[in-house]
């Protein structure tokens, strides 16, 4: 019996090519962030968990730094937060907050997590890992605002791009400090009481 699980394994280890088997070490890698955090993971223990030789990791990533920063984003770009269509910039921000609530909290916890030993183990200030992270993927936002746009709602011609930002930016602050999904009152006031009111004084 050990031996055909053994000829299994091999077998799956070899079919496994190109964009599936770098999906499923991603996969690995962002497993093992989450159970054994970051400290904890090594690449040994990513190819233990994908059922595959350190080797083959090491021809794609030189070391754990780029490993966990590239399943970090690949979480992120394999799991897309859609852009709704309500018809009114209220209601488009109001599903939109609350899909990356609801979406990105547990996300939120383990790159936090992760977040401070990648800083001190590459060197990189926030900005740049929060970069390479989010890599050259459109925002969701952008459909919603380009959209809102075309109906009158908000002037993207003149609107400070800091106004925009400033609903994602208050999320991902709470989920930050609280590590808790944040609650729909809370987002509901982060719409109604500030971010709609900056957009009516920048409407044209």
């Amino acid at each position: 019996m050990a031996i055909l699980v053994g000829v299994t394994d091999q077998l799956q280890r070899q079919r496994r090519r190109g964009e599936e088997l770098e999906s499923a070490l991603l996969n690995a890698a962002w497993d093992e962030l989450a159970e054994a955090g970051f400290a904890r993971l090594t690449m040994e223990s990513v190819a233990v968990r994908a059922r595959t030789g350190v080797a083959v990791l090491y021809r794609r990533w030189p070391n754990k730094d780029d490993l966990v920063l590239a399943a970090i984003a690949n979480y992120g770009k394999t799991r897309p937060i859609p852009a709704p269509d309500t018809g009114t910039l209220r209601g488009d921000m109001h599903a939109l907050l609350t899909s990356v609530n609801e979406g990105r909290s547990a996300f939120t916890v383990i790159v936090s997590a992760a977040f401070a030993g990648l800083l001190s183990s590459t060197g990189l200030t926030p900005a740049e890992v929060r970069a390479k992270i989010m890599g050259d993927r459109p925002l969701w936002s952008h459909e919603v605002f380009r959209r809102a746009h075309e109906r009158g709602e908000l002037d993207l011609d003149t609107i400070p791009g800091a106004i925009l930002a400033m609903p994602f930016d208050l999320i991902r602050h709470d989920l930050l400090m609280t590590l808790k999904p944040v609650p729909q009152e809370r987002i509901r006031s982060i719409i109604d009481d500030l971010f709609l009111p900056l957009v009516a004084a920048h409407r044209a």
